[in-house]
């Protein structure tokens, strides 16, 4: 098992290295870089995709000022101010020597400052990862609590009324967007055209520090209800079929007939014997699920309620083209994302030792 994580921790380096290119290499042809966005914020524009089309087919800048034909807006800005503005952000030098020197700075988990927010990137990263945190870990925990009991239920009656209405809802669950719920959830229950049970933004009050502790607890999950439930729908649909998938392929399995043989109750044959077996692969999983509602729903869930997490961060830095926010996020995200890979499998090893990668391989 040794020799096995190890080169699975080798493989990560051109994993990673390969993530990293293709996007650079991606962002060098879209349009409305930094230094743009920097050039429209300096002439009140606001975002830089204002200054495409002009207004009313008129141009609104000075035509015998000095012209700069690499960045739109930059008419009758100084070429001084310009090339400022390039060596700031370090497109003064070619793609593939700034490529090399974010690789080599990411290796020693240097990420920078943002170009408009004057922060640094870990700092942000640090200071927004809370509010993600709490959307995925709870999310994936009762994604669990539900969906386990629910898949043995199902396994169990296979075939049955009950089975199929759950099915038919789970599917339907799977098939709503996790934005489209998120959106009914706000109108039914935020003070849409319905009740105001919920608020409808952020994740504490603002008397959050006069609260007792009692308090604080009580409205940290009044504020998370509605962004928990609209994570959990797709991780809660998916593991439930698998949860059920598992359990019916070993109960068709002969130990069960045994078991069954020798006089032992259903319930004794499914906690006792068929459990500890179908769960592998479930508990097994675990890293992987809460990554998957980590990264996957965050972005739009965070955005909509309003939260301030890494997804939202993301997002922004995305649009305003904040590179060293985007780029070192992926980093981050991508190296944890092939770590999870890897505990994934010793998870698997962990809860059946008679699994063996190497044999597998060999």
């Amino acid at each position: 098992m040794g020799a096995y994580i190890l080169r699975r921790l080798l493989l990560i380096i051109p994993t990673l290295l390969g993530i990293m290119i293709v996007n650079f290499a991606l962002v060098q042809f879209v349009p409305g870089g930094p230094v743009e966005q920097a050039i429209a914020r300096a002439q009140g524009q606001g975002d830089v995709f204002g200054g495409f089309a002009g207004t009313d087919g008129e141009s609104t800048l000075d035509q015998d000022a000095p012209q700069n034909d690499q960045y739109i807006g930059a008419r009758g800005l100084p070429p001084e101010f310009i090339e400022q503005l390039e060596k700031e952000f370090g497109f003064d030098k070619p793609p593939l020597t700034r490529f090399l020197n974010m690789m080599w700075n990411y290796v020693r988990f240097d990420f920078g400052t943002s170009y408009f927010r004057s922060e640094r990137v870990v700092d942000l990263v640090i200071d927004k990862m809370p509010v993600s945190i709490t959307l995925g870990l709870w999310s994936t925990l009762i994604a669990y609590l539900v969906s386990i009991p629910l898949g043995m239920r199902k396994a169990v009656r296979d075939g049955s009324r009950f089975d199929t209405w759950t099915s038919g809802v789970i599917i339907m669950a799977y098939a709503i967007p996790g934005f489209l719920f998120a959106i009914l959830l706000l109108v039914l229950f935020a003070g849409g055209s319905y009740w105001q049970i919920f608020p409808l933004r952020g994740l504490t009050s603002d008397n959050w520090e006069d609260l007792s502790l009692l308090g604080k607890i009580g409205d940290y999950f009044w504020h998370i209800t509605l962004p928990v439930i609209a994570s959990t729908i797709s991780a809660f649909a998916t593991l439930t079929l698998l949860t059920k998938n598992s359990f019916l392929d070993e109960i068709k399995k002969h130990y069960v007939m045994t078991a069954r043989a020798k006089g032992l109750d259903e319930n004794q044959v499914l906690y006792g014997h068929v459990f500890r077996n179908a769960m592998l692969i479930v508990i097994a999983g675990f890293p992987a699920v809460f990554i998957g509602v980590f990264f996957g729903g965050s972005v739009i869930i965070e955005t909509i309620f309003s939260l301030d997490g890494l997804g939202r961060l993301g997002y922004e830095a995305a649009v305003a083209r904040d590179y060293p926010i985007v780029f070192g996020t992926l980093f981050v995200f991508g190296l944890i994302g092939l770590l999870v890979g890897i505990l994934s499998d010793l998870m698997y090893v962990i809860v059946d030792p008679r699994i063996d990668f190497e044999k597998r391989e060999g």
